[in-house]
This record gives structure tokens, sequence and C-alpha cells, in this order.
């Protein structure tokens, strides 16, 4: 229930407006849960903060509650903001899932002073990211499939001989608030905020000093100096921010929220991708994240929904190679020349997925140098008849190398059919290449990928290489098979009513084959200064 942050969500965290004239993307959704106070929309912030390039927006969880109803507002004191009930997770899930698709939402603005919601909502506009911040966000299964990060704010848990201060004493109040209410009633409130950040502080101090005193016996009090300290910062917050009494605080933090905490909030942390203990002052692990995160929105968007999807790094040298053999007029001979490279770069790629063994080696200097080396059982099977175009270059990279063929016949009523096969014997005691330049609809890969599986090959030594996916076919391949990779070259836009690739390049096998009656042109030469490869 942290307080959010004044910010205009229609615009940009580095304030620039979202153009709706840009193409629509998937955007990046990172769900940030933690205990109340423990730092999460710091945390956010500081996300927000090193993401300057990019659009984000934080989305508050506060800002879906429920307005309590008529006889709930009598006894406001008691009703318990920190149960999963309290909120209204169908509106986030609506608001979430169309800004995911590229639509504008408004979402409720929260007024914790009067209780109910404000007229006047929030406009958000679709994003590069969104921050989805809440104590319970990571609760719904819902909430968490729209995520691609979840991030749990842990705050530091000090123990007193194995026992964890999340402790409740029989009369419903933890040592903490037992020692704030009496300080509060003789001191003011900063002289008893800094009074418990003194103590934590020397807490750290002995612990690093005299090695002896964690397993010492300590007041129980002293012990729970986190709580503590998230006590004081919820204290500060609720009276200043959200016009609360102190002692209607801590009855609502002795009632509801520590023990919300244990049951509902704690458990979720076992959902969550990344732990940050200390919360804020964890710049290490921020600086991982947003790492991660720039790294992410830089893939393709099928790359941060699959992580076992793999595009080659695209240079002005691999597109202008798409470009050629995209490109309806230009020859056999220069699609093939040009299919060649791209494809060489896409196996020498897929190869670097296999796993290496460490090696040792004598240099002819006498020196020693430590390098690797591929796995030994390794072998292709090539998809009749266009996975066979990319033979060549697989033989060129692994000399000597076994290569199996399968032929998918799409002929009969009873849909695709498998009507050749010829594997190694002993396929499945090796990692598996699979080769086949276009993947469309993905009935043929999957149908091949269920017949390496039932001759035993385990699906995470299987690679599957191609020059050209279709989103569609990556969805079929990853949902039935998420463990083997794909590695390719370009994610394309997606199928026609044919089941061809678009914008693709055609039928592959066809023109790479010369059997595509009569569409390539002999006395047409593209020229290409950073091909090279003259004529």
């Amino acid at each position: 229930m942290d307080s959010l942050p004044e910010l205009d969500l229609s615009l940009q965290s580095n304030g620039g407006p979202h153009s709706s004239t840009l193409p629509h993307k998937q955007p990046f959704v990172i769900g940030v849960a933690g205990g109340t106070a423990s730092g999460k929309t710091t945390v956010c912030n500081m996300i927000i903060s090193q993401l300057h390039d990019q659009r984000v927006v934080l989305v508050n969880q506060d800002s879906f509650y429920h307005p309590p109803s008529v006889e709930k507002l009598k006894k406001i004191h008691e009703y318990n903001f920190d149960h999963p009930d309290a909120f209204d997770t169908e509106l986030l899930l609506s608001c979430m899932e169309k800004l995911k698709n590229g639509e504008a939402v408004s979402i409720p603005n929260y007024d914790f002073k009067g209780h109910k919601r404000s007229e006047q909502a929030r406009q958000i506009n679709p994003s590069d990211v969104f921050i989805l911040e809440g104590i319970l966000i990571l609760h719904d299964p819902r909430v968490r499939g729209l995520m691609n990060m979840k991030i749990f704010v842990d705050s530091v848990e000090l123990h007193n001989n194995g026992v964890s201060d999340r402790y409740i004493g029989s009369a419903g109040f933890s040592p903490a608030v037992d020692m704030t209410s009496c300080l509060l009633l003789l001191f003011p409130f900063n002289l008893v905020l800094n009074f418990y950040f003194i103590k934590w502080e020397l807490r750290a101090f002995f612990c690093m000093h005299f090695p002896n005193y964690e397993t010492t016996n300590h007041d129980d009090s002293f012990t729970s100096a986190d709580s503590d300290v998230r006590l004081s910062r919820r204290i500060q917050r609720d009276t200043v921010e959200r016009g609360r009494n102190i002692e209607n605080v801590l009855d609502q933090y002795a009632r509801s929220v520590k023990p919300s905490f244990e049951e509902f909030i704690l458990p979720t942390k076992k959902y969550a991708d990344i732990i940050i203990p200390r919360g804020a002052d964890n710049d290490v692990a921020i600086d991982l994240i947003v790492q991660h995160i720039c790294t992410k929105l830089g893939q393709h968007d099928l790359c941060k929904i699959y992580s076992n999807v793999f595009v080659i790094f695209s240079t002005f040298q691999i597109q202008g190679m798409h470009t050629l053999i995209r490109d309806v007029k230009t020859t056999k001979h220069d699609f093939v020349f040009y299919s060649d490279r791209l494809i060489r770069l896409v196996v020498e790629n897929g190869l670097g997925h296999l796993p290496f063994t460490e090696k040792q080696i004598i240099t002819p200097t006498g020196s020693v140098y430590t390098g690797v080396v591929f796995c030994k059982r390794l072998c292709g099977v090539s998809i009749i008849r266009s996975g066979e175009s990319m033979e060549n270059a697989l033989r060129a990279c692994c000399k000597g190398i076994k290569i199996g063929k399968i032929l998918i016949h799409g002929e009969g009523s009873n849909g695709r059919q498998l009507i050749y096969e010829k594997l190694p014997k002993d396929i499945s005691s090796r990692h598996v290449l699979l080769l086949d330049p276009i993947l469309a609809s993905g009935n043929s890969a999957v149908k091949a990928i269920s017949l390496l599986i039932s001759k035993g090959v385990p699906e995470s030594n299987i690679i599957f290489l191609n020059l050209i996916a279709a989103p569609q076919g990556v969805h079929a391949v990853c949902k039935k098979f998420p463990m083997l990779k794909i590695v390719t070259s370009e994610i394309d836009a997606s199928l026609d009513d044919h089941l061809r690739v678009i914008p693709g390049m055609g039928e592959f096998g066809d023109r790479y084959f010369c059997t595509d009656n009569g569409l390539t042109t002999p006395n047409f030469h593209p020229t290409s200064p950073f091909l090279g490869t003259p004529k």
C-alpha cells in the first residue's frame, strides 16, 4: 500500500508524450511486490530513472481498491486493506490487457482520506514498459501471467535464536508495536523514528564486529529492527499523506497488516523471478534488472515471451542479404549464394547454444591457452525438401557430421502425415540440429519434433534452425515444446490465408532448387557494395 507519487501517467517518464502514430509493440511488463513500506515504490522510481531512454509508466495496485460499502465505512478502522478481496482485480486485468494490445485506458484514482474513488480518473497511454506495483500484485495467477518479470522487494529479516521477528504475541501485538506505542506516548514522532534508525544501525555494527552477537540472547524488540523501520515508515506515510492518527495506524498494523503479510503477501515471494534484499539500498540488483530490461526491449516481442527463441543480432550485412533473397527479381544464382551465406550464420549461431567443455592446450609459443571444445555427440536432421538447403552449411561447420532426414507430406484427409524418416540409430544420445529454412504454421515442425522425441531425443537437446519464422509457427512450437531452442535470422509479420509467411521470400525450396516456374530473371544482378563477391 505504498503511496503513489503524483505522476502524469499520460506522459513518458522522461517527459515526452506517447505517439499514437507509432506501430504497436508488445510492452515489457514488470510486477513489483513486497510488504507494506518495504521500499517498493522507491525501487520502481529507481528503475524508471535509469530507463530514461524508454517510455515507462508506473501503475499502482492501490488505484484498484474497491470502495468500501456504507456499512464498512462506519467501521473503516476495522477494514482489511491488505486482503486480496480488497482489490478490484478484474478491472486491473481488463486495463492491463488493453494496454498490452496498444489501447489507452483510464484507471481509478483512489482517495485514501475519503476512502472512495475520485471522479477524475487517470489516463494511461500505451508505453514501452509498465511497472505494476503493489503488495499483492503477484497473488493472482492471471495478473502474473501478464508479466515478463516478477520482482519481490524483501526487507532484511533479522532472527533471534532461529525465531523470525514476524511474530505476534498472545495479545495480538508484536513487540515492535508495543514499544512503538509506548514511545510515541512519551516522545515526539521524529524522535521515535530516529531512535529506530539508530537502533538498526547499532545492530548492524555489533553483527559486523562481534560474530557471536547474532547467536546471543537479546531483547525480542531489538531483533525486530526491520519490522520497526517498516512500521515507522508506515506511520509516517499514513499520518502525513493519508490523514490517519497514530493509534489507528498501530491498531490496523497489529490486526490486519502483519497477519495479511504472513498469510497472503509473503507466500507470493516464491513466484518472483528476482528477490531484492534491502530494497532500494541494493544498487547492484537494480542495475542488473535495468540491464536485463534494456536487453529485452531490444529484442523481438516473441523473445520477451519465450526465453528459448533466439534471433541472431541484425546488422546491415544481414539486412542486405535478406533484401536480396526476398527480392522476387533476384536471380537463382544470387538467391542460392546469399541464402547459403545467411544459412551459414544461422548454423554458426545455433552451434553456440550447444554445451561446451573447458580444455587447455599448448600454443606454438609454448604458452597455455584455456578454451572450450564442442560436445561430441551431434547430428543434423533436415526436413525435406527445403531443409536440405541447409545441409551444406552444417557440413562446412561440422566436419563429418551425421545428417538424418524427415519428410512430412501434406496430402490426404488426415492432414500432414509422416511418410519418410531416416535417422541415426544412436540419435537419442545426440544433440540434434533440426533444419528447415521457413517456419510458417509450425505444423510440419511439430510433427518432426514429436518424431525426434519419440525416438528418445530429449526435448532440451533439440535446436531448431530457420532463416525466417512466422509468429504463428513460433507460438505453435514453443507452447508445445518449451525446452527446445529456436534460432532464426528474422521473425516476419504473419501468415496469409494460404499459410505463406508475410512478407516472406516465397517458396524457398522452389527458388533454391530452381523449380519455381521461371520466376528468376537471369539478366538481373543486384549491386551490393557491402556484400562483396563480384560477379
